[in-house]
């Protein structure tokens, strides 16, 4: 594991510790856990959506995002350069400037707004998107209790 070199908090590639089981599918999905680590969900891509979709289990609650928000993240981070604070805010609250969480319900992102799908349930972007991207080795994500960041790989 690597340490930041502008906070003190662990960033770990969780693809590559072996502690992420699945395979991205509805029938073996990710299982993960959110930047703080302390709430678990599972992930999966689903193409067969209208429109395809990444789905978030978490419990009984299912949250869904426009699929391509992996590639535009990840290419939004890559363009930004440098670490970005996630931020996580409820659909019914405002999101802090300058956050992923901002960018993804922002008009100036690819889709022109919300990436989360499911009215009443299109906020967390920044909370259960980041360990995907983790996962999928396109994106180092910080684990401190808050303020966690991420930048592109």
């Amino acid at each position: 594991m690597a340490k930041s070199t502008a906070k003190s908090g662990t960033i770990s590639a969780m693809a590559a510790s072996g502690g992420q089981q699945g395979k991205g599918t509805r029938a073996s999905p990710w299982q993960l856990k959110t930047p703080s680590l302390q709430s678990e969900f599972t992930a999966f891509r689903d193409e067969s959506l209208d429109p395809p979709a990444l789905v978030v289990q978490v419990g009984k609650t299912e949250l869904r995002y426009h699929l391509h928000c992996i590639d535009d993240l990840r290419a939004m981070l890559k363009a930004h350069g440098d670490w970005m604070l996630l931020g996580n805010a409820d659909e019914q609250k405002p999101a802090a400037e300058g956050t992923v969480e901002a960018w993804g319900r922002s008009a100036s992102n690819p889709v022109g707004g919300w990436y989360g799908l499911k009215k009443g349930l299109r906020g967390r972007f920044g909370n259960y998107v980041p360990p995907v991207l983790e996962v999928l080795g396109l994106a180092e994500v910080e684990h401190n209790a808050k303020n966690n960041r991420m930048r592109a790989r």
